[in-house]
């Protein structure tokens, strides 16, 4: 289990409430598969995402990339019980998915450079340090299921 200080709390907190969900979700999602095109073989129901355009003109990317992004509240609200809140979806990945667990890590990359150039000054190192703590904590977490 991850400690986390009062301060490192209200840092994760003051960066989730300036994420617009509807707008970040879909360009990290978009990101991954643009930048990570192998993952692209998880997505075979979302019709044409074989280039850049296909996948920027997708609405069923960017559906799902606010779907994951709004499952990243509960990790904000949970931050003490990560990993019972994201069990179901961590068996859910690996049993029916078949999704690899570096996926997560690969999603959580890109959700930090978006937030980087959204935030720009207001994202200085000792920001993205916490953030990426957060994101890791919830890459465990999801990764759970799987070892």
């Amino acid at each position: 289990m991850v400690e986390w200080t009062d301060s490192e709390r209200s840092t994760i907190t003051a960066v989730w409430d300036r994420i617009n969900v509807d707008e970040m979700g879909p360009e990290t999602l978009k990101r991954v598969l643009i930048v990570y095109p192998w993952t692209k073989r998880y997505f075979g129901r979302f019709g044409d995402i074989s280039s850049t355009a296909a996948v920027l003109a997708n609405d069923k990317v960017a559906n799902h990339g606010k779907v994951v992004l709004k499952a990243l509240d509960k990790a904000v609200e949970n931050m003490d019980d990560m990993h019972s809140v994201y069990a179901p979806l961590s068996q859910l990945h690996c049993e029916k998915f078949n999704v690899d667990p570096v996926e997560f890590r690969l999603f959580a990359d890109c959700l930090t450079i978006a937030v980087g150039c959204k935030l720009g000054k207001d994202f200085p190192p000792h920001v993205q340090g916490t953030w990426q703590k957060f994101l890791s904590a919830v890459v465990e977490a999801l990764s759970s299921f799987y070892f």
